[in-house]
């Protein structure tokens, strides 16, 4: 009984600060960070502005955005962290980072999975996608939205990739631990290298390629360093939008559907500009002199790589995987 009335007490408390804040002409602030830039074409950035525009506008919340771009609040796995700790208030991330809190999340980076992004986000706006959110908010994370970075293509300097055999002995660098198991599926050679490290490494011949979505291709210029970009198309690179339950927890309920109507809203406007700006940027790299060539056929890649669904199913959890694959056959 004790318990349940300071609870109460503690509720109205929060209320009430709220409501005197709002009398007061003060408004709540949510600060939010990401690890990439503050630029019209970074896809983190068009999120952050957009949810930022959304949540302001609506006059009721009494919510002031504050955005934090370059890791000025910390890096990715800070990030995460922080939205654990409650010390970040809300954050885009890239979905692997989430994967050492919650490996469901490593779903998203198998290779071949999703045929299309708009298969990718049927799935992540469905079922699958509230199941992973559920396991976050386990974690003390509330994902607001899934955010679209485009597909991963892979990028070399020693010939185009069209089968599975031109992947071969390959040296590509990594950034995860599921793209290590899809190359070394396909018998290249993988080598985990932090993106500070990668630029270098292609330049001076330490690794002959990586992957990487075709707006930042362009927009790291990773196009003067190697020759050939094949639209593999392996792996569909997804972000969330999320917010500290403890943060969540302290707002009104009126402002926390404003939170969630923000989001929503900043989700799908994101998916739209980072699509067309994606087809902006292929144009560009064409015209830089890059090779393009677009791989039709995934069915050899594909069997190549299923191995490795079998390997994470434990982490990812059987069920989940299973109806995430009946939603994609």
């Amino acid at each position: 009984m004790r318990f349940l009335t300071m609870l109460v007490a503690t509720v109205a408390t929060l209320i009430l600060a709220t409501a005197a804040a709002a009398q007061s002409g003060s408004k709540v602030a949510i600060k939010l960070g990401w690890a990439t830039a503050d630029s019209p074409q970074d896809s983190y950035a068009i999120a952050a502005h957009a949810f930022k525009k959304a949540l302001e506008t609506d006059t009721q919340a009494g919510i002031e955005v504050q955005l934090y771009p370059n890791r000025q609040i910390g890096d990715e796995k800070q990030l995460v962290e922080g939205l654990m700790l409650g010390t970040v208030d809300a954050a885009v991330i890239t979905n692997g980072a989430y994967s050492p809190v919650e490996p469901a999340f490593q779903l998203n980076d198998l290779p071949f999975l999703y045929s299309s992004e708009a298969q990718v986000f049927k799935v992540l706006d469905g079922e699958t996608g509230r199941k992973l959110a559920s396991k976050m908010e386990q974690k003390g994370i509330l994902i607001l939205g899934y955010l679209a970075s485009g597909y991963r293509h892979m990028l070399n300097n020693k010939r185009p990739v069209v089968t599975p055999q031109d992947v071969v002995g390959v040296k590509y660098r990594v950034h995860n631990s599921v793209a290590m198991d899809m190359y070394t599926a396909l018998n290249a050679s993988p080598a985990p290298m932090a993106w500070g490290e990668t630029m270098t490494a292609l330049q001076q011949g330490a690794v002959d390629g990586m992957d990487l979505p075709i707006i930042l291709v362009d927009s790291l210029k990773v196009y003067e360093a190697v020759k050939y970009f094949s639209l593999t198309a392996h792996t569909y690179s997804v972000a969330e939008l999320a917010i500290s339950k403890r943060k969540f927890d302290q707002l009104a309920p009126a402002q926390q559907a404003a939170v969630r109507r923000a989001a929503t809203a900043a989700t799908l406007e994101q998916r739209k500009i980072n699509a067309a700006n994606e087809d902006k940027a292929l144009a560009v790299l064409k015209s830089k002199g890059l090779k393009v060539n677009t791989v039709a056929d995934h069915a050899a890649f594909r069997t190549k790589v299923l191995p490795i669904y079998e390997k994470l199913r434990p982490s990812i959890g059987s069920d989940l995987l299973d109806s995430t694959l009946r939603e994609v056959k």
